[in-house]
């Protein structure tokens, strides 16, 4: 519901170099934004939290290729403000309702001379801002071309940050925790091998960032709705402690390309002094559109498993054979050649993989490696690199789509497109077809290695477009989406809930790629996940990964007790158990809890939080009474004392704590867990132990009489 709401405008009449401001205040009065214009006519922002500043009087505009800017010389035409409230039902979600409650400014902004013009729209939440520019059609100004978004973010002092490097084809980093002002001596070690990366400058980073003040003020700053425009970095002024929005570029090195009416995407500030706020925030999904799915019956969490991390630490191949060094798709002949024996995606392993998720009550097997191509697929800037119809001898896909349906177990579809964006597109329609045929419902994709056409970037404005593409493609097929590689989430799950998760960030499989920080999954939650769910793939039990492959010294570094918490703390609607089916039945009473927990919940309580030390969420399952508990750990050790008041008045529980041991470390001592149950209430008291690295997960059931006698109770 949208009302008019005049008494939010309040016009000041400011000094200090500006002329007619207006305020406009969130609904529970915690934050405050002004809107100003200086004496000049350039517009200005500013926005305070509880009375104390958190971003400073800071710019806006455009630099317009071949254009005067859009930056100074404006008057004030016209301003509304209105309120707006609503109560929306997720797909899928962290709840099963979300409350979308803001307070709008429109300012409606003329240049002089030139006459054009530009509105921008705020919408103040309980706990954030966003803002957009919108361009009006209008005589002057039809079609033109973005050279740089000059908006800036003001900050008021040197914060700690969590960081990661800017770059234009990856967010495959781990965080840094560093000062603002010691990011430019930190870049140059930040910046870690990829496969594809692009830095900018050695002050740049990336959103979704999150900041904590001296005063113990969290921001985080990000976009919401990236669609049809460049993503958007961060560039650093650290003279002066501002950062000012920098567009990945396509190969012309030009930023957007805009005809008028357009909009530009949101940008976000999030802010609270609790840092559980932060975690709960969903104004990123309330800054997109409804669904435009009618119909989303078809859309359903899973929990999967996957012939994956074998091909990942090396023990097992993507690739058919070793002999060729070259493929030609349509003219290699691979029923002549030499199989490597190596090639995990063959009918009879993978059909080990489907009765592993038959007993063990999994909805999908994920298989990658299954299409010919993988002996020449990347590093050769090839753009004919896969068709997604054609397997490997070696893989019946027709036998495999009967013995899977057989075990009442689906089949993910995987396709690489090694980032040959054109090649896609030509066969997206056959491959989504394809999959409909053989009953493949979602569908892995991945972007690896420089895009073709040669020279665009991973977040350019050419390809968020191809992303969104294959998405409302994807859409008219009936097939979930979950890509690889791809841009980070700015909410468009809400428009388009078939995109049910995204990498988009550093993942599991950088654990055998020579580890991750121990307190990265403590920081991600903070960042990356504000804007959608993360396929992380958590799941490991065997974190010696040369007792996998003995050339891959790497070490996962995580205790089991953390890996069994990601199922809470990383929320995604597709979870996988990514282990071995072996190593999983090496710990198969630790491995209950990964069957147990649930995907699609009705309520989040987030308990206890501090980004890159520790996190603590609590999750009721849709539909159900139980609830499941996550804390995952950083780098020190930790007692955390936990209430279980989340839970429903009068009822007894049974507690199944899955917790590090005594001697649990994630380098020296991974996979020593302890698993108790007691009987607890709303009442009940926790203390528990978390290892560097560690944590513990919890489930909690209904209590019979039969187990209240045999049980302890924790008071």
């Amino acid at each position: 519901m949208k009302k008019t709401l005049y008494l939010l405008l309040f016009f000041v009449l400011l000094h200090s170099g500006t002329s007619l401001a207006q305020q406009l205040t969130s609904p529970n009065g915690s934050l405050t934004m002004q809107f100003s214009l200086q004496k000049n006519g350039a517009p200005m922002y500013a926005l305070s939290y509880k009375g104390e500043a958190v971003i400073k009087p800071s710019a806006l505009g455009f630099a317009i290729k071949n254009q005067k800017p859009l930056l100074a010389n404006f008057i004030i035409e016209d301003v509304k403000a209105s309120t707006f409230d609503e109560t929306w039902k997720p797909v899928w979600g962290e709840e099963k309702e979300i409350r979308n409650h803001y307070n709008e400014l429109e300012v409606n902004l003329s240049q002089k001379k030139s006459q054009r013009k530009i509105i921008v729209r705020f919408r103040l939440f309980n706990d954030g801002l966003g803002f957009r520019y919108e361009f009006p059609q209008q005589k002057n100004l039809g079609h033109f071309v973005i050279e740089d978004e000059k908006t800036q973010f003001a900050m008021t002092g040197d914060h700690t940050a969590f960081w990661i490097p800017g770059d234009y084809d990856t967010q495959e980093y781990d965080y840094s925790e560093s000062k603002l002002s010691q990011i430019r001596h930190l870049m140059s070690q930040s910046v870690t091998e990829n496969l594809s990366q692009t830095s900018f400058s050695p002050t740049g980073v990336q959103t979704s960032l999150i900041l904590k003040t001296a005063a113990g003020l969290y921001i985080n700053l990000h976009e919401a709705a990236l669609i049809n425009y460049p993503a958007m970095h961060l560039n650093l002024d650290d003279k002066n402690m501002i950062f000012e929005a920098w567009l990945t570029p396509n190969v012309n090195g030009d930023k957007a390309f805009m005809v008028a009416p357009s909009t530009t995407p949101w940008r976000t500030i999030i802010v609270s002094d609790d840092a559980r706020d932060i975690l709960a925030s969903r104004m990123i999904y309330n800054l997109n559109e409804p669904s435009k799915i009618e119909d989303t019956s078809w859309i359903k969490p899973i929990k999967y498993i996957g012939v994956w991390w074998e091909m990942i630490t090396g023990k097992s191949s993507w690739a058919y054979t070793d002999e060729l060094n070259a493929v030609v798709l349509g003219q290699t002949d691979f029923s002549k050649v030499k199989p490597n024996g190596r090639h995990g995606a063959n009918t009879a392993h993978v059909k080990t993989y489907i009765d592993f998720a038959a007993e063990h009550g999994f909805d999908a097997v994920l298989v990658e490696g299954w299409n010919i191509g993988w002996e020449d697929w990347f590093g050769h800037s090839k753009d004919y690199v896969f068709d997604f119809i054609t397997p490997y001898p070696d893989f019946d896909i027709v036998a495999i789509k009967q013995y899977a349906k057989s075990q009442g177990v689906e089949m993910i579809m995987h396709h690489e497109t090694s980032s040959s964006v054109r090649n896609y597109e030509r066969h997206l329609d056959t491959a989504y077809a394809f999959m409909n045929k053989h009953g493949y419902h979602s569908v892995k994709s991945g972007y690896v290695g420089d895009i073709l056409p040669r020279g665009e970037n991973h977040y350019s404005q050419w390809m968020i477009n191809h992303y969104q593409y294959a998405l409302e493609k994807a859409a008219d097929y009936k097939i979930m989406v979950n890509a690889h590689e791809a841009v980070r989430p700015t909410g468009i799950a809400r428009t388009y809930p078939n995109l049910i998760a995204n990498e988009s960030a550093r993942g599991t499989e950088y654990q055998a790629f020579g580890g991750s920080k121990p307190n990265h999954v403590t920081v991600l939650p903070f960042t990356r996940l504000l804007g959608g769910p993360m396929d992380y793939t958590p799941g490991i039990f065997e974190m010696d990964i040369s007792k996998l492959n003995p050339k891959n010294t790497s070490h996962v570094n995580s205790t089991i007790a953390n890996q069994l918490a990601l199922y809470v703390t990383m929320y995604s609607p597709l979870q996988m158990a990514a282990d071995l089916p072996e190593n999983y039945n090496r710990f198969l009473d630790a491995f209950q809890f990964i069957k147990d927990v649930a995907i699609d919940w009705d309520e989040s309580r987030y308990l206890e939080a501090e980004p890159g030390h520790y996190i603590t969420i609590a999750r009721k399952e849709k539909g159900s009474s139980n609830w499941f508990v996550g804390n995952v750990n950083g780098i020190q050790k930790r007692t955390t004392t936990l209430s279980f008041d989340f839970l429903e008045e009068g009822k007894k529980y049974i507690a199944t704590i899955y917790a590090d041991a005594d001697d649990a470390h994630f380098k020296t001592n991974p996979q020593a867990y302890t698993i108790k149950k007691k009987i607890v209430s709303k009442k009940s008291t926790l203390t528990q132990y978390s290892a560097p690295g560690g944590g513990f997960a919890i489930s909690l059931t209904v209590a019979k009489k039969s187990d209240i006698k045999i049980l302890s109770t924790l008071e």
